[in-house]
């Protein structure tokens, strides 16, 4: 408890062991995020936009509603709650820097863009079907990024 009070992790190596658990598997779930949405939607504009809209030409027909209603209310969960844990361990640890209001408010938003970017992209233009790839890939990076420091912070000291 004394970690709560003054942030020091010296003397509770059990805190620090599982906290560096939980940001381990943040991770994980960052590089199953990728390729789960690779494969479901695609992470080319091309794939995108056939998986959305649909292609005649080849017969491919759009995404059913219900379940691109489905993914963005999983991806806005999930993705919240990763971003929650990620930024308050990291908040916790680098709260006297400068950069981590910065870090953790564009973690936040590139997190929640992303599942709102593929909605407008499938309800009012395609041009969002851009937003949403620059945003998703952005937000992973910058997790990442973010989960490695954290890492290296409580595992390395």
């Amino acid at each position: 408890m004394k970690f709560l009070v003054t942030k020091d992790l010296a003397h509770s190596t059990l805190l620090s062991y599982l906290m560096g658990s939980v940001v381990f598997a943040i991770l994980f779930y960052l590089g199953f995020d990728i390729v789960l949405h690779a494969y479901v939607i695609g992470l080319d504009m091309h794939s995108i936009s056939v998986t959305l809209f649909g292609d005649a030409e080849n017969f491919v027909e759009p995404v059913l509603i219900d379940s691109l209603l489905l993914q963005v209310h999983i991806d806005l969960f999930m993705t919240l709650f990763a971003i929650v844990i990620l930024s308050s361990i990291y908040i916790r640890l680098y709260s006297s820097k400068g950069m981590t209001k910065w870090v953790v408010h564009l973690l936040f938003i590139l997190g929640m863009l992303a599942p709102l970017a593929l909605l407008v992209a499938y309800f009012v233009s395609a041009y969002f079907t851009a937003v949403w790839l620059i945003s998703f890939v952005l937000w992973h990076i910058l997790a990442s990024i973010v989960a490695v420091i954290t890492l290296k912070k409580l595992l390395f000291k």
